[in-house]
């Protein structure tokens, strides 16, 4: 169960990235409450994972999942840039959670 928590934890974080970017600012209210509760959700279900995974795996593999996620977002509904570099970045982020993963012993 401990896996499960930390993906939908690290999905959770992808959406609270994008509606605290969708807020402008915390000025609109519908996307701040969307930040704010999958916010408190994401960080839960960090916290149970937690209880049986080592910090270092859960919480890069935590933020690798924002981070990756957050980077596709932008793309496809926010106009980001897609470069090479930036997409080196990302498969280095996903390397790096991979690698946590064959790693972490649990």
């Amino acid at each position: 169960m401990a896996w499960f928590f930390l993906i939908i934890a690290g999905l959770l974080e992808v959406v609270w990235a994008y509606s605290m970017k969708k807020s402008a600012g915390f000025t609109l209210l519908v996307p701040s409450i969307v930040t704010l509760v999958t916010m408190l959700g994401s960080f839960a279900l960090l916290a149970l994972a937690m209880r049986s995974l080592p910090l270092g795996t859960a919480y890069t593999i935590w933020t690798g999942i924002g981070a990756v996620g957050a980077f596709l977002l932008g793309i496809t509904f926010l106009g980001e840039a897609v470069t090479p570099l930036r997409l080196i970045a990302a498969l280095l982020i996903i390397s790096g959670i991979v690698a946590m993963k064959l790693g972490g012993g649990n």
